[in-house]
């Protein structure tokens, strides 16, 4: 409730009556309330939750006390414009990369009193870059679940399983262990298949003294988590063992500078370097890292032209790489929160 009140409060400041929230994520961020058809007209003149019929009764229960919930006849949004018009909403707010344009239409022609939609980008995207001590809750117990879902696999592996018997062993593994389910598709790459960033797991074999890159997250209460690791099965020949060696230690560098007030270009650049330094610039492919949380690609983005700068609270992944096409490639991936002072890895229990 006090995200929303905070949230309305901005919108004051900005000049907006109102604002229409579409997008899932911040639908739930805004509400506490997970609904895959809903929408949100806020405003600092009242705010109301419009759905369907088929979560009408949830969504009543849910939010009782907090938010009246409008039933739409039909589809959600048709009741919008008519509820702008009540409030008496002049300049209307909408989040333009999640209103589909379609929809846009509907509602911009049913307006009355003068009502006018003003695009925007990222307003509380901003807001959830900055994570709570609840969300961090939840961020921490998904990264449990993967951590012992990397446990769990290592003594699972064996010679002559395919990239996708891994995958679906992993899908199993992390919702018994009470995650919803995967963050994304899992990747699970073998041998040559690891030079592509995100392959999609085939009927490939795995044969001794290949090398498994495995992109795992799960998804707890709507939060995210996002590790990557790279497991070997028998020796290990000398070139992947000073790549993974050169990664790690591009991973190490930018961790380092990690801090409040530190600028966010600086990290990628300074983990870039390292690796160009080291003759494979050109085999980094990727930026270093995304921030993570309700979505699994959320603000900030770490790259080296982002000149914003990070703040206390902000949760994101930190993984270099480098891919050799036609022999492997060699990811690293962990997911660190700016602290005070500097940063924790939270995902530090799991062994790399």
């Amino acid at each position: 409730m006090n995200i929303l009140r905070d949230f309305v409060k901005r919108l004051n400041l900005s000049g907006l009556d109102g604002f229409i929230i579409s997008s899932p994520s911040n639908l739930s961020y805004l509400t506490g309330y997970s609904n895959p058809d809903a929408y949100l007209l806020a405003s600092v003149k009242g705010s109301i939750y419009f759905t369907d019929s088929r979560y009408a009764q949830s969504a009543k229960e849910t939010l009782k006390g907090f938010l009246p919930v409008k039933i739409a006849n039909g589809t959600a949004f048709s009741s919008i414009p008519r509820a702008c018009s009540e409030l008496g909403l002049k300049r209307i707010g909408f989040e333009e990369r999640h209103l589909p344009y379609a929809e846009y239409k509907m509602i911009k022609q049913s307006l009355r009193t003068g009502g006018i939609l003003v695009p925007t980008y990222g307003v509380i995207e901003g807001m959830r870059e900055i994570k709570s001590p609840e969300e961090l809750d939840k961020i921490r117990k998904a990264l449990k679940i993967t951590a012992l879902a990397f446990e769990f696999i290592k003594d699972f592996m064996h010679p002559k399983l395919s990239e996708t018997e891994v995958a679906a062993e992993l899908e199993r593994f992390i919702r018994y262990q009470g995650a919803k389910g995967s963050a994304f598709d899992i990747i699970v790459a073998y041998g040559q298949n690891s030079a592509y960033p995100h392959h999609n797991p085939t009927a490939k074999k795995l044969a001794e003294g290949s090398n498994i890159l495995i992109d795992l997250g799960v998804d707890y209460l709507g939060y995210k988590s996002d590790l990557t690791r790279v497991l070997f099965l028998g020796k290990i020949n000398i070139l992947a063992r000073r790549i993974y060696a050169l990664v790690a230690r591009a991973q190490e560098i930018a961790i380092k500078k990690i801090k409040p007030g530190a600028k966010i270009g600086s990290i990628d650049a300074a983990s870039r370097k390292y690796i160009a330094g080291k003759g494979y610039g050109k085999n980094f492919i990727h930026s270093l890292g995304h921030g993570v949380g309700l979505d699994i690609h959320e603000g900030p983005n770490i790259h080296s032209k982002n000149q914003d700068f990070l703040r206390e609270g902000m949760v994101f992944t930190v993984e270099p790489a480098i891919y050799l096409p036609g022999k492997f490639g060699i990811r690293i991936e962990d997911m660190v929160l700016v602290t005070k002072t500097g940063c924790e890895v939270l995902s530090g229990a799991v062994n790399k």
